[in-house]
């Protein structure tokens, strides 16, 4: 009776945060599902929605020029991904250790400057790195004259657009993830490192067998958190470089509100968000299972 009426205040406890999840997580997911099977415009109600099956994640994969700009997005939104994680978790793993490190003077303030980047709002950081890019009177052209190297077209070249906003990215993430190595560094035992030392190991030696390997699941949580983030980028495509220069920087949070509003082809743009959700859950999967692998070595 007792265990009962436990379960039953848990259940209540619990019901606010589940109806909450199932409103606003749940029931906009279903619907964006059975939203991709139809032909459907923005601009008129949900019964006016068309069957059309398939239809539209065919034209997603297809050669005309739908299927292209889907295609060309969602390698932009991965590439955009990839190049931030291999970014930002060696730059997270060199300054968590910094700062972890009591000897070094001014890790509070290291810390503070590190994580206050994270803080900013998104749209304020892409507005204020759009003037650091300025071809003409951008700070960092400014530098590079002090060379003697021309000015660069960070914005408007299509091979450099993409990575100027990732390291737009790793700059205001980078606090963040080096919180997250930070505390997971202090779980470390000192005694083991105490006892690597007695055997000959150094620097080197003791970040690959000892640090990383019990970073393990820190990183992973890291990996897992960047790609997330990376994926849902909006912000600064939006006010920087609206997916130019030609469709260099479209990535797919963008192009779907591109297609679903602009163009108001809610089904097509709701095929698309499917598409990306399943993407991401493939990644993320494969991501565990790397690391569960490696576990179990």
């Amino acid at each position: 009776m007792r265990i009962a009426r436990q379960n039953w205040w848990t259940a209540g406890f619990l019901a606010p945060s589940v109806g909450l999840i199932g409103i606003f997580v749940l029931i906009p997911i279903a619907l964006t599902v059975w939203l991709s099977l139809h032909r459907w415009s923005t601009a008129t109600p949900f019964g006016d929605a068309e069957w059309v099956g398939l239809d539209n994640f065919d034209a997603l994969f297809g050669s005309d020029l739908v299927g292209r700009d889907f295609r060309q997005a969602l390698r932009n939104t991965f590439v955009y991904a990839g190049v931030s994680i291999a970014l930002l978790i060696p730059l997270s793993i060199l300054f968590g250790t910094i700062v972890h490190r009591a000897a070094v003077r001014g890790t509070t303030l290291l810390r503070t400057v590190l994580f206050a980047t994270y803080t900013v709002p998104m749209i304020a950081v892409a507005i204020v790195w759009s003037k650091l890019y300025s071809p003409t009177e951008g700070p960092i052209n400014q530098a590079l004259g002090w060379f003697g190297i021309s000015p660069q077209p960070w914005l408007s070249d299509t091979s450099s657009a993409l990575i100027s906003l990732v390291f737009l990215n790793v700059w205001q993430q980078l606090g963040y993830f080096t919180v997250l190595v930070v505390a997971g560094l202090t779980q470390i035992p000192p005694s083991v490192y105490e006892a690597a030392a007695l055997d000959g190991a150094r620097n080197v030696k003791l970040l690959f067998r000892i640090t990383l390997p019990l970073l393990r699941r820190t990183l992973l949580f890291c990996v897992v958190i960047a790609l997330i983030n990376a994926i849902q980028v909006f912000e600064p495509v939006a006010t920087i470089t609206q997916g130019g220069p030609v469709g260099a920087t479209n990535v797919l949070t963008y192009h779907i509100r591109e297609v679903g509003i602009e163009r108001s082809q809610g089904g097509l743009a709701s095929a698309m968000a499917v598409t990306l959700l399943l993407a991401l859950v493939v990644v993320v999967t494969l991501v565990f299972a790397l690391m569960r692998k490696g576990d179990d070595r």
